[in-house]
This record gives structure tokens, C-alpha cells and sequence, in this order.
């Protein structure tokens, strides 16, 4: 079998199967990503997709949780209210997406959801979901911004015993005692995915650079840690050769690129750690009178402008990040609330895009 085949988007039908009562492999956070007004709206449509859903990856496998063994009592989730705090500025796709999803299933479910947004400040995200404790929620869905400094929130939470999912990014902390469960994705699969995209596309030689995510979360360092060990394991002669942080945005993925092409006018292929640094490479690459896939480029997420990328020419591939934890994460909260065993690591699977299904199944892409 071909990696491209490999590949393929596999059906998304079995979202809220019985794997929720058992724990999951571990996985982590999720990118940011920059994106115009008319694609928001496209991302938000695009988050209610039942054919674009979150599948579990391994139901059956790793630790649980439950109420008894986390503290608090049973609930009925109908009439609970659900705080949720966004880390990072509605301008972009994923959290567009996230945020949509969350909204949709709530109202689907006919439970209230207090919302905030931390617009990229760590400190306000920490007093936005102090400010969501006192306001009355119930249960917490936190898309953290970064994985450390969580103890006043987590302290807070405990004293009420408020059960906290996290999702698409994983916080630094002890599951089934500080929180209930995770949710997202397997962040260093994804960086060895990305590396077998590339080996692909470039034939396994030459020289690569890597724009890398923010710092102080684990989705940057698990992503390069996935990405290099593959290349390291199946292509030793392609050679990392340029490292440097686009803090998961598009202008300054561009910015870094610029400078990329600059000092390694001959660079093979970049892999971005997420498609809005990918998608400020190609503007870089454009502006510097580079041919489409001259250089090859390896993205993250799943945006609608990356995957039109790869029809386009200029991106060789996209590893898929998917934003819609909606249903899985009240299904969690149901299940938990009512005394069931959870996940405290509930991984999701991820599908890919490339010249082969693109065109195809750019519809899926938020």
C-alpha cells in the first residue's frame, strides 16, 4: 500500500460509539490558525458536517475515569450549565470550527453554554474560566492556550468539584484528579505523518525546513518530535536544515519563510506545523518568484484555503487536525455525569489530504 493511500479519509459514522466508556491512547492540543471572513464562514458551516465528525481512534484501551474516583455526585446534563473558554481569537478556521461545533451541540442538546475567549492571553484565559466558575457553570470545556500554570484554575474547580474536560490541547496536570478526560488528537503521530508526506513527495533527499508552532504547549514539540524521528527512521537523506518559530500564524509563517529562502535559497520542502504558517510560506514563496512545488510544503490542520492549496499545486500535503469536539465532548460529560467510566485520554482519528483526494473532498475541510 502506498502512503498516499494510506491516506484516505475513513468514514467519520461511529462519533458517539461505546468506545466513550473506555480510555483512549494519549494525544495532544490542537493549532491555531489565521484565516479571511469569507472562509470563516465557510469553517463554521463546514463544523456542522456529520460526514466531517470526530471518530474515535481505540475505543477499549488505557485508564478511566468516574465520578467516584474524581469526586462530586450525579448530574443530569439537560439541566446543567457548561462553561467553555476558547484560547485563541476567532479570526481563524480551527477555532471558528471548535467554537461552532461546541455551540451547535449544546443547543442540539438544549444545555447552557457560557462561552469566553482569551484572545491569545494566557492570564485571561486563567480569570476567564475563574469568571465562568463564579458565573455558575457546572462542568468546564477548556481548549487550553498553553499546558502549564493551570493550578489556580484547577484549585478552584477541586473545591467545587467541577469536572474540566480539555480539548485539542492537553494541560500539564493529573487526569482524574485535576481533570476528567482529553480530547484531541495524537500530536506526534501527526509530525510522523507529515514526515511520510514529504518523504514522498520530495523522493526522501534533500534539505528541509521546519516552521515551528508557538512554545509552552506540547502541540509544537510533539509535532516536531513525530516529524524528525520519522525522517531520522525512513529518509536520513533529508536533512533538517532551518528551525524556527511562525507561533502558528500566517504572517509571521511568511516572515520566517522569507527569511528561510534567503539564507537556503535551495530548500527542498518546509513543513509547517500548521496550515496558516504553511499558507504564509506560500505567499513568501510567491512574492520571491518560486513556481508552484518548486518547494515542497507539508502542512497541519485541515483548512479549506491549505486543502485548495494542494489543488492549486503549491502544497504537497495536509495532515488533517480536526477541530469539532462538539459532540464527542458533551458525550464525554454525559456519560461521566451519569456515573459511567470515561477516557482520560480520548484520541481522535485523523484523516489527510492529498493531490489524490483534495479536489474531492475539499467539502470536508473547515
Amino acid at each position: 500500500m502506498t502512503q498516499t493511500a494510506r491516506f484516505r479519509r475513513s468514514s467519520s459514522q461511529a462519533l458517539l460509539a461505546a468506545g466513550l466508556v473506555a480510555s483512549l491512547a494519549l494525544a495532544t492540543g490542537c493549532a491555531k490558525s489565521e484565516d479571511d471572513n469569507s472562509s470563516s464562514d465557510k469553517a463554521s458551516s463546514s463544523a456542522q458536517n456529520e460526514n466531517a465528525g470526530q471518530e474515535v481512534a481505540s475505543p477499549g484501551t488505557g485508564e478511566t475515569c468516574d465520578i467516584s474516583a474524581y469526586g462530586g455526585k450525579k448530574l443530569d446534563l439537560k439541566g446543567a450549565t457548561v462553561g467553555f473558554s476558547q484560547s485563541e481569537k476567532e479570526a481563524n478556521p480551527f477555532r471558528i470550527a471548535e467554537t461552532a461545533s461546541l455551540k451547535a451541540e449544546a443547543e442540539k442538546r438544549g444545555i447552557k453554554l457560557l462561552t469566553a475567549n482569551a484572545q491569545s492571553q494566557f492570564s485571561k484565559q486563567i480569570s476567564d474560566v475563574q469568571d465562568l466558575i463564579a458565573k455558575g457553570a457546572d462542568l468546564l470545556v477548556i481548549a487550553p492556550l498553553n499546558s502549564d500554570g493551570w493550578e489556580p484554575v484547577l484549585r478552584a474547580a477541586s473545591a467545587k468539584h467541577i469536572p474540566i474536560v480539555t480539548v485539542d490541547r492537553k494541560i500539564n496536570a493529573t487526569a482524574c484528579k485535576d481533570y476528567v478526560s482529553f480530547i484531541g488528537s495524537d500530536f506526534v503521530e501527526q509530525g510522523k505523518r507529515a514526515a511520510d508526506q514529504m518523504i514522498e513527495t520530495t523522493g526522501g533527499k534533500g534539505t528541509i525546513g521546519i516552521l515551528l508552532g508557538a512554545a509552552g504547549n506540547n502541540v509544537t514539540t510533539e509535532r516536531t518530535k513525530g516529524f524528525e524521528e520519522r525522517l531520522k527512521e525512513k529518509a536520513p537523506g533529508l536533512k533538517v536544515v532551518f528551525k524556527q518559530t511562525g507561533e502558528f500564524a500566517r504572517e509571521k509563517g511568511q516572515q520566517v519563510t522569507e527569511q528561510l529562502i534567503q539564507s537556503k535559497p535551495d530548500i527542498t520542502g518546509i513543513y509547517a506545523e500548521n496550515d496558516e504558517m504553511g499558507l504564509g510560506a506560500v505567499n513568501a514563496l510567491k512574492s520571491a518568484g518560486k513556481k508552484a512545488g518548486a518547494v515542497k510544503i507539508v502542512t497541519v490542520d485541515g483548512t479549506r484555503n491549505a486543502v485548495q492549496g494542494i489543488v492549486d499545486g503549491w502544497i504537497s500535503g495536509v495532515i488533517e487536525s480536526n477541530p469539532r469536539f462538539g459532540p464527542l465532548a458533551f458525550q464525554t460529560l454525559d456519560s461521566f455525569t451519569k456515573g459511567d467510566k470515561v477516557g482520560q485520554d480520548i484520541v481522535i482519528k485523523d484523516s489527510a489530504y492529498t493531490e489524490d483526494n483534495a479536489k474531492t473532498d475539499l467539502d470536508k475541510a473547515f
